[in-house]
């Protein structure tokens, strides 16, 4: 399975037209016939669990505690594809618009400059409501992507993953996530907040309810502040990174640690790790 996998693969990739399983057997100049590839395709639905039984042994190689988890999603553009569970519309932020096409959660294990793929969750759009607005037909899914977050990362325990920080984008920054891996899986986390996301400076701000917008804190771009979130039972911490755009702009990232023992240095250079692994994927 796997070489036919590997083969199949490297088709696609490779391919600038229409793909089919007669294509490829004619690539292969009749060494692998058209039906091998239409069984090949109709075998069990592919897991993550079959990722994971492929990458174990590469993941094995570079399996320590100074690894990390990086966690993504992507949507897979098919614009003229039916319509299904699978490819349907989703809400892209980087493009500010619905897309048709398939939505995915995928997991790196990142460590030692190499970035490999340990588990993914496509999103399924299985119920269909009616927009209360609209009036018109939509599709949902019955677990959030928050939830397939979770159980990915969990996944990545069980299967003996080590590593010390989850690291994923502000889509992800939910207290739930936070307090799960925390708590849950003993694990530290490092990502960026919303710039309106509430805040308290200290503990007893938080018992008060004294909360204030991070976007309005007084932090140097250089120093590590102490703070507390909503339904997060421990402290954090942040600092602020200004970073310049591909335009010249510049930006701000609010990142947060829940390990209280990292600078602001150390909060910036491991985060970083997250966008070198997107550039080797």
């Amino acid at each position: 399975m796997k070489q036919m996998l590997d083969l199949y693969s490297d088709y696609l990739l490779a391919s600038f037209s229409q793909t089919s399983a007669t294509g490829l057997s004619n690539l292969m100049n009749g060494e692998i016939s058209h039906d091998q590839v239409t069984r090949f395709l109709w075998q069990e639905k592919k897991t993550s669990r079959h990722l994971w039984h492929i990458a174990k042994p590469f993941q094995r190689k570079i399996n320590t505690c100074e690894g990390v988890l990086i966690v993504d999603h992507s949507i897979e553009d098919k614009p003229y594809t039916d319509e299904n569970d699978i490819i349907c519309w989703h809400y892209d932020h980087s493009k500010q618009r619905n897309i048709k096409g398939i939505n995915f959660l995928s997991m790196l294990y990142h460590n030692r400059n190499i970035s490999l793929p340990i588990g993914f969750q496509l999103v399924a759009k299985t119920e269909a409501y009616v927009d209360k607005k609209t009036r018109k037909m939509k599709r949902r899914a019955p677990i959030t992507k928050n939830e397939l977050t979770r159980r990915m990362i969990l996944q990545a325990v069980k299967n003996q993953v080590l590593f010390r920080f989850v690291l994923f984008d502000v889509r992800f920054a939910s207290s739930e996530n936070l307090m799960f891996i925390k708590h849950d899986c003993r694990k530290e986390v490092i990502c960026p907040i919303k710039a309106n996301r509430k805040i308290a400076l200290s503990l007893e701000d938080k018992i008060k309810g004294r909360y204030r917008a991070v976007s309005t804190l007084e932090i140097q771009t250089d120093t590590a502040r102490e703070i507390y979130l909503e339904a997060v039972d421990f402290p954090l911490v942040l600092v602020k990174q200004v970073f310049t755009n591909e335009d010249g702009s510049s930006g701000i990232l609010y990142l947060i640690s829940s390990d209280k023992t990292l600078s602001f240095d150390h909060i910036t250079t491991i985060y970083q790790k997250r966008w070198n692994a997107s550039l080797l994927r």
